[in-house]
C-alpha cells in the first residue's frame, strides 16, 4: 500500500492475535512499529518476529504511562504518524449478571485506553498537519450482542468518538477511521467463549450466523487497517468497515 514505509506506528494490543498480526502487516509494508502491550513480555514475543519494531509494557488506562510510552517512541523512532488502538477486553454476561467493578474495567480498557492514546498523540498530528487514527472496534457496536452489553456500549462510544473527531481534524490532515471485527479467533474470544454456559456450542452458533462459514483470523484484519493508515485512503475519514464474513452488512 502506498505511503506507509518508514511511518512511525503505534499498535496498542500488539502482543496479541490481530494486533500481532497488524503490526507484522506493518512491518512488511516498512513502517517502523511500536509495540504496546500490558504485557511486555507478549509484546517482545511479537517484536521478535518483526524486524523494524519494539515492545513497550503500557497500559492503556493509565493517562501518564500513555504519555510515557509515547514519548519513549518518539524518542526511539520519531513523530508517531499512525495510532492504532486495537487493544481490547470482553466478559461475556447477560448485562444484570454484571458488577459495577466489571463496567469499570469494560469502560476502562475499551473506551478510557482509548481516549488516553488519542489525547496523547493527536496535538502533534495537528501540529505536524499529518495524522491517522485506526481505532479496532466490533460489530456488536454496531448491532448489538447478547452477553456483550458494556463491551458494545463501549465500542458504540469508539465510533461516535471517531466520527466526532474525524470532523473537527479532517482540515488538519488527520483522518480516523474505524474497523470492526466480527468473532474472531484469538485467545479473547477463547476467554469469552469460557465464560458461556457452553463454549463449543457458542463457537459453532457463531459459525453457523457467518456467511462465509468461518470464524475470522487475526489475518484477516491488517489489510483494513493498513488501507486506512497508507495514502491510498488519504481521502477516506470518519468511516466504518466491518471485517465479518459477512455476519453484519450495514448500510
Amino acid at each position: 500500500m502506498r505511503g506507509l514505509e518508514d511511518r512511525v506506528v503505534i499498535v496498542t494490543g500488539g502482543g496479541g492475535g490481530i494486533g500481532g498480526a497488524t503490526v507484522r502487516r506493518f512491518t512488511d509494508e516498512g513502517a517502523k512499529v511500536a509495540v504496546l502491550d500490558r504485557e511486555g513480555g507478549a509484546a517482545a514475543t511479537v517484536s521478535g518476529t518483526a524486524p523494524g519494531s519494539k515492545a513497550y509494557a503500557c497500559d492503556i488506562t493509565d493517562y501518564d504511562g500513555v504519555a510515557a510510552s509515547v514519548t519513549a517512541v518518539e524518542a526511539e523512532f520519531g513523530p508517531v504518524d499512525v495510532l492504532v488502538n486495537n487493544a481490547g477486553w470482553d466478559l461475556f454476561k447477560p448485562f444484570v449478571a454484571t458488577e459495577p467493578e466489571d463496567w469499570q474495567k469494560l469502560i476502562a480498557i475499551n473506551l478510557v485506553g482509548v481516549l488516553n492514546m488519542i489525547h496523547v498523540t493527536l496535538p502533534g498530528m495537528v501540529e505536524r498537519g499529518y495524522g491517522r487514527i485506526v481505532s479496532v472496534a466490533s460489530d456488536a457496536a454496531r448491532v448489538g450482542s447478547s452477553g456483550e452489553a458494556v463491551y458494545a456500549a463501549c465500542k458504540a462510544g469508539m465510533l461516535g468518538l471517531s466520527k466526532t473527531l474525524a470532523r473537527e481534524h479532517a482540515r488538519h490532515g488527520v483522518t480516523v477511521n474505524v474497523v470492526c471485527p466480527g468473532p474472531t479467533e484469538t485467545n479473547l474470544l477463547a476467554e469469552v467463549a469460557a465464560g458461556s454456559r457452553n463454549p463449543e456450542k457458542l463457537q459453532e452458533a457463531l459459525r453457523r450466523a457467518i456467511p462465509m462459514g468461518r470464524l475470522g483470523q487475526p489475518n484477516d484484519l491488517p489489510g483494513a487497517i493498513c488501507f486506512f493508515a497508507s495514502d491510498d485512503a488519504g481521502f477516506v475519514t470518519g468511516q466504518v468497515l466491518s471485517v465479518s464474513g459477512g455476519l453484519t452488512m450495514a448500510g
